[in-house]
């Protein structure tokens, strides 16, 4: 079978080719290298550098003469013949060739017509984006399931955080590796092996629910297992849980929390995601190195722009999985006897992970059936091979030419003859990239951005909802859709304006610069769209118990140590820490259903017990309705009423106006930062030799994982933590932050990232520099092979001119 008897085996790029072709497709192959010769000699003959001194007075002059448009004219319509003619060697050499090993897609039983008709680009770069969706789901799945994994093995989270890094871990030690032996191999099986290790990786996150089952908590609370359906149960649950907020004069305050979980699941939840590291670096490395080899250069930032934005679509895909998961019970054969507004409910986190793992060993078996190299690609490279050694040849009958051996060593770089892997080559690799200096400004420029944007990436959500006072449901709605559609815009256009216009390495350069600093620009501009409001809304009054009875305040008897962040609204307008804090004694339904505290002590109080619009007051009607035996006329309660109330939640703060201009901001910098991406790629991948282009992106992301993925999260944790106002209490130390001060985060935070950002401009600089004499498609590289035949026609004429 010859690859031209499946016409399905033609990809859009050769069909567009192919409706180029004319009848003339039918010259000898001796008179097709002439007219391509005289092509490209009249193409060079349009004023290049060396014309000036070679070519003849009377040609020179007949250039000098001729209108600039028309040469412009002349030039399109001679690039366009070579393309022409490049096209109809390139199919006639499909048509005619058998199919090579190399070029055969599938394997085993799974060979043969049907399949070879997908190894086209066109194929990979869907299913390569597909498989990145379902990747990148599975990172937004932990992140929306890990506070149920914590509930129902009892993991503090500082050990989250720690299982969170495993796969940046394993992505430092083998990135670099890996890359390096598998490039040299059959890429897309390697590809397949890290997908599979991805697989090992959601069936090693659920393996703890198999191993240990819901608890015994979960099973109490089903029919099967005895439980009974007691919605007074469930309103004691709650009541329970929110009673733990009130002041205790008596002592009974809420314990300290004490005991962690068993160390097992927590051990296999680690490895799992160190395990997913290896497959993630795989995936990243090698996928992309293979379609930038597999498509015509013009192509591939179109081709890289798709799968960006297939990738893109996993994270919301994700979270809506873990939503849907965690409604269910964690034990769904079961009948759970209360729902999931209880406090007691577990979701079954472990769903979703089977769900993902199947999507992911399925679509990774595909993606390895993919031959070592496509079939138009090899074609492409054997013809472009062809004629540089022809022109070589020619050249070697010219030496005086003493221009023609650097143009002719820059091609040898461009395919070089790649050895084979071994340790001592790996290193040399490594150190020619080290050496590299457009390619080392360029990985630093990476990896300061990426420290810049850590906490946008992890605590946008929480910034907002500190800044400006919104929901969760808002804030993860913000992030997760309106920031991502823009983003997805940004790349797709970038992607195909760099396609159709082709802009020199320096522009694409300029415009990762341009792209710096207008993120600076915008993160400089966040740290001055705060609330004021906000800002001077919340009151601190945390007694310190370690002053003894010395010092007393107004909430000193409360034995608040313990008590959970839930803030409060006082009659006042100002937020409180919880209605401990507040020095609240009771808690009542009101006349309107909503719960009010009543007796608070650091709240002053209305002495004639005037309700507002905004704030509706307990009465003592209100307690003899909910106890009828209760005296409401005693001093006691008259007293208690007459004290501050307050409501559940923060105080209402406008801040609408700033979170709209916040919203504004963020959009522009996504759009923005995603139109960079492409050509920060091709930048990368092209400013080093060919043989290295798949090692360099393995070293690259072991620079990332070890200088910016690990720690970022940790130095800016520590940021975090300076800015705290209030922190929780365990057994043994301090707990988690309750509450940040919104001025000091916004500043501290935003002026810290702008630094980074600053200082991965200046390297971005470096690259813009450095990349002056960079190529990065087809037809740039086709310049190069053009000059030499330009050389050979110049020696021709002097030697004609002597004779």
């Amino acid at each position: 079978m010859v690859q031209g008897e499946n016409p399905h085996s033609v990809e859009p790029e050769e069909e567009e080719e192919e409706h180029e072709l004319e009848s003339n497709s039918t010259d000898s192959p001796r008179e097709r290298a002439n007219d391509e010769a005289d092509v490209e000699a009249r193409l060079l003959d349009n004023g290049t550098k060396h014309a000036k001194s070679k070519v003849p007075v009377g040609e020179d002059e007949e250039d000098k003469t001729t209108p600039k448009p028309a040469k412009s004219k002349k030039k399109k319509k001679q690039k366009s013949e070579h393309d022409r003619l490049m096209t109809e060697e390139i199919n006639r050499l499909l048509n005619e060739s058998p199919l090579e090993k190399s070029v055969t897609c599938g394997f085993w039983i799974f060979k043969g017509q049907f399949y070879q008709r997908f190894a086209n680009q066109t194929a990979y770069v869907l299913l390569y984006g597909i498989v990145g969706c379902v990747f990148s789901m599975t990172y937004a799945y932990f992140n929306g399931t890990i506070t149920t994994i914590e509930k129902r093995f009892k993991i503090p989270s500082k050990n989250t955080g720690i299982i969170s890094v495993g796969n940046d871990i394993s992505q430092t030690l083998v990135s670099a590796v890996l890359a390096y032996y598998a490039g040299k191999g059959h890429r897309p099986r390697w590809i397949g092996f890290g997908l599979l290790t991805i697989v090992l990786f959601c069936v090693l996150t659920t393996t703890p629910h198999f191993l240990y089952g819901p608890g015994e908590d979960a099973l109490a609370l089903t029919s099967e297992f005895g439980g009974m359906p007691d919605e007074n149960a469930t309103m004691e649950a709650i009541e329970e849980q929110r009673s733990k907020t009130l002041c205790r004069l008596n002592g009974g305050g809420p314990e300290c929390e004490i005991g962690e979980g068993n160390f097992a699941p927590q051990l296999l939840l680690f490895v799992a995601q160190f395990i997913s590291g290896i497959g993630g670096s795989l995936y990243y490395t090698l996928g992309v190195s293979y379609m930038d080899d597999n498509t015509k250069k013009s192509k591939t930032p179109a081709l890289l722009s798709l799968s960006y934005f297939l990738r893109m679509l996993g994270p919301a895909i994700g979270y809506a999985l873990a939503s849907f998961c965690l409604r269910l019970y964690i034990a769904p054969q079961l009948h759970p006897v209360i729902n999931n507004k209880d406090p007691r409910w577990l979701g079954a986190w472990w769903l979703g992970w089977l769900v993902m793992g199947g999507l992911l060993s399925f679509s990774g078996v595909f993606l390895s059936m993919f031959p070592k190299e496509l079939p138009r690609a090899l074609a492409r490279r054997k013809v472009e091979e062809s004629r540089r050694r022809e022109k070589e040849r020619l050249s070697l009958k010219n030496k005086e030419s003493t221009e023609k051996e650097p143009l002719t060593a820059e091609l040898d770089q461009m395919s070089p003859v790649e050895p084979k892997a071994s340790f001592q080559d790996m290193l040399k690799t490594f150190r020619r990239l080290t050496t590299n200096k457009t390619y080392m400004c360029n990985t630093l420029s990476s990896i300061f951005y990426l420290v810049g944007y850590t906490p946008y990436w992890i605590f946008t959500p929480k910034y907002i909802e500190v800044q400006y006072r919104q929901s969760a449901a808002t804030s993860s709605m913000v992030t997760g859709t309106v920031a991502l559609a823009f983003s997805a815009v940004g790349v797709l256009l970038s992607g195909f304006i760099i396609s159709r216009y082709k802009p020199r390495a320096r522009y694409m350069a300029a415009w990762n610069v341009i792209c710096g600093f207008l993120t600076m620009a915008g993160i400089l501009a966040y740290a001055f769209i705060g609330c004021p409001g906000n800002e001077s809304s919340v009151i601190v009054n945390i007694h310190d118990s370690s002053l003894g009875s010395n010092t007393t305040t107004c909430n000193s008897a409360c034995s608040c140590d313990y008590v959970r962040y839930s803030p409060v609204c006082g009659e006042n307008n100002m937020t409180y820490i919880s209605a401990c804090h507040a020095g609240c004694k009771g808690q009542q339904i009101n006349s309107d259903g909503r719960k009010i505290f009543y007796d608070c002590s650091c709240i002053p109080g209305d002495e004639w017990g005037n309700s507002t619009a905004q704030f509706k007051r307990i009465t003592s009607l209100d307690l003899s309705l909910e106890n009828a035996t209760l005296d409401t006329t005693s001093l006691s309660h008259l007293e208690s009423l007459a004290s501050g109330q307050a409501m559940p939640g923060s105080c209402p703060v406008n801040c609408w106006t700033q979170f709209v201009s916040f919203l504004a901001v963020m959009c522009c910098l996504k759009f923005i930062g995603a139109s960079g991406r492409a050509s920060n790629f091709l930048v990368s991948v092209r400013c080093v030799p060919e043989k290295d282009k798949t090692a360099a992106m393995g070293f690259g992301m072991t620079m990332c994982s070890m200088l910016a993925f690990i720690p970022s999260p940790i130095f800016f944790g520590w940021v975090f933590d300076r800015v705290c106002l209030v922190w929780g209490k365990t057994c043994t130390n301090k707990g988690n932050c309750w509450l940040y001060d919104p001025l000091s985060m916004r500043y501290t935070l935003n002026f810290t990232a702008a630094v980074f950002i600053a200082i991965g401009s200046v390297f971005d600089l470096g690259v813009w520099y450095y990349a002056k004499d960079l190529k990065i498609f087809d037809e740039e590289v086709k310049e190069v092979e053009m000059q030499i035949v330009q050389h050979e026609e110049e020696a021709n004429n002097e030697k004609n001119t002597e004779i």
